[in-house]
């Protein structure tokens, strides 16, 4: 149940961000680039790649949870269904 969990929150996650077109450049590629990276771990797999996945995604979630609150939901149950995963 968990990875169905993941792979809701990365396909709302990459939803949310095509709605930022044109209007913040500069977030968009930075979460692109934060997806892209999580995809990335998850498929490795490999354990100590996993704890710096969770310190950027609280970073991130810091960074926009004032002015992006819908991407700040997304990115927190993210890491709600990875810790389920033992993530």
């Amino acid at each position: 149940m968990a990875e169905k969990e993941v792979s809701e929150a990365l396909f709302s996650l990459r939803s949310e961000i095509d709605r930022l077109e044109g209007k913040n450049p500069e977030l968009k590629a930075r979460l692109e680039g934060l997806l892209d990276e999580l995809e990335n771990r998850l498929e490795a797999a490999e354990d100590e790649n996993h704890l710096h996945l969770v310190e950027d995604m609280k970073e991130a979630v810091s960074q926009f949870e004032v002015e992006h609150p819908t991407l700040t939901g997304i990115l927190n149950e993210l890491m709600v269904a990875l810790s389920n995963l033992g993530i």
